[in-house]
């Protein structure tokens, strides 16, 4: 399952600069490419190789070890700050990355590569946020195609797994490996207050039981 076959002319958001294997030579795709990476001296350096793409350091405010309490209550409230349609840029929600620059929020991203930050220890940020970042800029598109493909790496981890379930919908699974899951998410309607159908609160608390 490689991101490059999705679409010819892709606009991609990738969130790990060391997925490269992912998504081809950043130098000879035509598409507008945006790495995120957690460590801010590995994003200088990977700049300085491939000066032709943006690569920009987030900030993560989440601990592995306390993701179902956060899932739970991002949930909570998702018709106020967690909302699957917004701008990030003026969200505290707990999961949405709000420190990127501005254009990455207003891009219209077709293709969304989830594969960091790193780490699997109590401390670890995970990928919560990533994921959840990925389905509220997927489903907040303005124009383009209404469709966005996220990938979804290590998709089989107890993290990866239940926030793909929650934020990104098994409805939306189109295709899944041991290691990839491939989703396809529409543009929502801004007043829209559910991440999946037949979505409850109750989720991931019982998750946790």
């Amino acid at each position: 399952m490689s991101s490059e076959n999705v679409h010819p002319h892709v606009i991609s958001l990738f969130s790990g600069s060391r997925t490269r294997p992912f998504c081809g030579n950043p130098s000879t795709t035509k598409a507008e490419t945006v790495f995120i990476e957690e460590n801010r001296y590995y994003a200088a350096y990977f700049e300085e190789l491939h000066p032709e793409i943006d690569v920009f350091d987030a900030q993560y405010a989440t601990k592995r070890s306390e993701f179902k309490e956060i899932i739970t209550s991002v949930k909570e409230q998702v018709r106020n700050e967690c909302r699957p349609v917004q701008n990030l840029l003026f969200s505290e929600c707990k999961l949405g990355l709000n420190d990127l620059p501005n254009h990455v929020y207003e891009v219209d991203w077709d293709v969304i590569l989830v594969d960091g930050p790193h780490g699997d220890w109590p401390e670890a940020p995970s990928r919560m946020s990533s994921i959840f970042t990925a389905g509220v800029l997927a489903r907040s598109k303005k124009g383009g195609n209404g469709k966005t493909h996220v990938f979804l790496h290590d998709f089989g981890g107890e993290v990866e797994k239940l926030c793909g379930k929650e934020f990104l919908c098994k409805e939306n699974l189109v295709e899944a490996s041991e290691t990839l899951g491939h989703y396809v998410l529409e543009r929502m309607d801004e007043n829209s207050f559910q991440y999946c159908k037949n979505q409850t609160l109750s989720t991931a608390s019982s998750s946790s039981s």
